[in-house]
């Protein structure tokens, strides 16, 4: 059994514009572990995704998935890792489909079977299914979330990056929304979401790290 962490955050560095994000930044992501990243607006937790994700380049540190140091690794191959990452502002394809949105990051990686993925994401959160041929253009704030986090699930088949998934939602929403996240605990999947408060996934979360000024602040 590998106990290693699967996400390794090591001394990151990260300058925006000459700008200090990330200030030697560390943390560990334990194997299908729910970990919250809490920390005000300007933290530094986008940063940190984007940084995951391969788009930002660090100055200093590692970034290591599995105990692969992701800086060898470009951009676009970086889902097929088995990352899925939802964006805070969404990043759909507002002309596509709700099911062609959520097979985007599937054509990367061929070693998938995009049925069964769709087949996933629809079981997981099945109010998707009913709007599956509805253009993102139509849909709500909160039902763009849900195809956000669809698109994240169907790609990441081992670790989910969550960039404030509760922002800006009604409460209907986000009660909805922790349901599906507290649907996924036990399968496996390792979880990394930054929020800017605990309210809302207090009971689902396994261990918080808190940011500021793109540094750790001891728990």
């Amino acid at each position: 059994m590998n106990t290693a962490p699967l996400l390794q955050i090591d001394n990151l560095v990260v300058e925006i514009q000459s700008m200090p994000a990330l200030r030697g930044f560390s943390i560990d992501v334990a194997r299908g572990a729910m970990v919250s990243l809490v920390g005000r607006n300007g933290a530094g937790k986008t940063t940190l995704m984007r940084s995951i994700m391969g788009h930002l380049q660090p100055a200093q540190g590692a970034i290591r998935f599995d105990g692969a140091d992701l800086a060898a690794t470009p951009r676009h191959a970086r889902a097929s890792l088995g990352i899925g990452y939802m964006p805070e502002d969404r990043g759909l394809v507002p002309q596509l489909t709700v099911e062609e949105n959520i097979l985007l990051p599937l054509w990367v990686a061929k070693h998938l079977d995009r049925r069964a993925r769709l087949d996933f994401v629809y079981q997981v959160i099945g109010e998707l299914a009913e709007i599956r041929h509805r253009k993102a253009l139509l849909l709500s704030g909160g039902q763009q979330k849900l195809v956000a986090l669809g698109r994240a699930l169907g790609i990441g088949t081992r670790c989910l990056l969550l960039d404030e998934p509760f922002e800006g939602i009604a409460p209907v929403l986000s009660e909805r929304l922790s349901e599906v996240l507290a649907s996924l605990k036990g399968k496996d999947l390792t979880l990394l979401m930054s929020q800017s408060d605990m309210n809302h996934s207090r009971g689902l979360i396994d261990v918080e790290f808190t940011i500021e000024r793109g540094a750790n602040v001891a728990s």
